[in-house]
């Protein structure tokens, strides 16, 4: 036989907190008889003894910090091209009429690119049915095909 669950009413009345929800505080400091007065709990003297004492992380007693015994590899290239790339089926949404001309700055104001993306690149997933001018920085060759099969245009910028 199932037990029978009693569901307590909720009410301001018998509100409490979950069991271990909520923690007491060490009370320091207050005299020898508290169990934790004069040096509260931190020993006697030392780093850690003192106010704003102890080490930052990743600190490792003065041996060579893990972070400098692991060699350093590569570079970061300041002059590389970051393209935000389009599909050819985000193109097929209802904000492109029929014969209209698809610029970087109607992409960034339709919501499909960033606006912090500088260049733009159309890859050819999909396919497109509308007949499009399209400006983008650069092209994969099937969307290029797709958009001239489609009765488009390209202009690399």
């Amino acid at each position: 036989m199932a037990k029978k669950q009693v569901v307590e009413e909720i009410s301001l009345s018998n509100l409490h907190p979950v069991e271990g929800a909520r923690h007491v505080r060490k009370t320091v400091g207050r005299g020898t008889g508290s169990g934790h007065g004069k040096t509260s709990g931190r020993g006697h003297n030392g780093q850690n003894s003192r106010s704003g004492g102890g080490v930052r992380p990743g600190y490792e007693g003065g041996q060579t910090p893990l972070f400098k015994r692991l060699p350093k590899r590569g570079f970061t290239n300041i002059d590389k091209k970051v393209y935000a790339v389009v599909n050819l089926e985000d193109l097929n949404c209802e904000c492109f009429a029929e014969g209209s001309t698809v610029t970087p700055e109607v992409l960034v104001e339709k919501g499909l690119v960033k606006k912090s993306a500088s260049l733009i690149k159309i890859l050819g997933n999909g396919s497109l049915t509308k007949k499009l001018v399209v400006k983008a920085h650069k092209f994969s060759t099937s969307a290029e095909k797709g958009i001239v099969e489609a009765g488009g245009k390209i202009e690399v910028l």
